[in-house]
């Protein structure tokens, strides 16, 4: 049936209907439309105690869209920053206004960044504003920073014009090469949420002085239910990326076979797999990984043969298991399960889980884990001489 035809069917009334809605829908306007120029556009929020015993402190990075556009020389800054203090965040951010005579728009905000003091304090209560909150952007991206949050968001970006984008992509880089981990404010809050497992976001801290100032990404923050209870840094942070999948790629440095200098090797690609045992009451996780990567360089002064590529592999998968292991111990130490055993364990025993759940606290230091790598050295079209041979 074709459009001309339907006033057959339905009748001339019903198609003068059909008609204006359609034309309706396709005006170039928008019902909702809201002018921006008269928002303060959010590109990052810190969260910091205020001094007054009680009352928190937020940092709010906004953009200048008139500056953003500027090219060349200008040295105008296409962002400010604003303070404000109050009873919670939905009342500090309604204080904004004060300060800027414009509400704050939330949607584009790239980082939510929390201070130590609060961190170690409890966060619960001050993610349920943006739970709540329609225009909040889940894919913002969670911090906690080593020190004030708001001194970081006072951080000028090397490459960007807005810090909070330099912050966001500062994440993205180091993520890529497996030296940080991305944390979304609804993957944080989904692991709040979560009785067992923890949640974790990654350390933000000053790095240098007056021009050299810059910011770093040192760790792994771990919390306890939404108390900061401690920290991974080198190792034991990867160790937690290789556990939970998250190894995008990055750099194993080994011994040559020869026990003299160094070789480079590059991942390519890894994953993961926990499994769960329970026996004779006893749970025993196995988490099983698999790695291939290359030779990015070598020193080593002789030709590699077959045995030794097998070596290398060995001595490669020894590196995986030592930072698996040291993330393993620290997390029990701290009593916080980071990994999801109890997830995974939940999925699999489903009828043993309700009285588990309840013991987690007291279960989870004391599980054995057996760490199983299987890492591979791609051989194909790979140079396995030095090039000063």
């Amino acid at each position: 049936m074709r459009f001309w035809e339907i006033d057959v069917r339905i009748g001339k009334g019903m198609l003068s209907i059909i008609i204006c809605v359609f034309l309706v829908l396709s005006l170039s306007g928008c019902w909702n439309r809201r002018e921006l120029d008269t928002f303060s556009i959010l590109m990052g929020m810190g969260i910091d105690k205020a001094e007054e015993l009680g009352k928190i402190q937020l940092t709010a990075q906004i953009v200048k869209p008139g500056d953003l556009k500027s090219e060349g020389g200008s040295d105008a800054k296409a962002y400010f920053t604003v303070q404000a203090i109050g009873d919670t965040v939905f009342d500090t951010v309604r204080n904004f206004t004060k300060e800027t005579n414009r509400k704050i728009y939330l949607p584009h905000s790239q980082v939510l960044i929390f201070g130590r003091d609060i961190a170690t304090e409890g966060v619960q209560k001050y993610t349920d504003f943006f739970v709540r909150d329609h225009e909040t952007r889940l894919r913002t991206h969670v911090l906690v920073a080593r020190g004030e949050a708001g001194k970081i968001l006072d951080v000028e970006s090397k490459l960007e014009k807005v810090p909070a984008v330099g912050i966001s992509h500062l994440l993205k880089a180091q993520n890529a090469t497996s030296e940080a981990i991305e944390v979304d404010l609804k993957q944080f809050i989904c692991r709040l949420m979560s009785k067992t497992t923890a949640p974790i976001a990654p350390l933000i801290e000053i790095s240098g002085e007056g021009e050299k100032e810059t910011l770093r990404i040192p760790g792994i923050a771990v919390f306890k239910q939404d108390k900061l209870a401690g920290e991974l840094t080198g190792g034991e942070a990867r160790g937690l990326l290789w556990v939970i999948g998250e190894i995008k790629s990055g750099i194993i440095i080994i011994d040559c076979p020869s026990g003299e200098d160094k070789i480079s090797m590059e991942i390519i690609r890894a994953s993961s797999k926990v499994i769960p045992k329970i026996i004779d009451d006893q749970i025993y996780i196995t988490v099983k990984i698999e790695e291939e990567g290359h030779i990015g360089d070598q020193e080593c002064p002789d030709k590699l043969s077959l045995p030794d590529i097998k070596e290398l592999e060995q001595k490669k998968a020894s590196v995986i298991r030592s930072e698996v292991l040291a993330s393993l111990e620290k997390a029990q130490k701290l009593n916080t399960d980071i990994f999801g055993f109890g997830e995974a364990v939940h999925q699999k025993y489903p009828k043993q889980w309700d009285d588990l759940e309840k013991r987690w606290d007291d279960v989870f230091p004391e599980i054995e884990v057996e760490i199983l790598v299987d890492a591979r050295v791609r051989r194909s079209g790979t140079l396995i001489e030095s090039v000063s041979q």
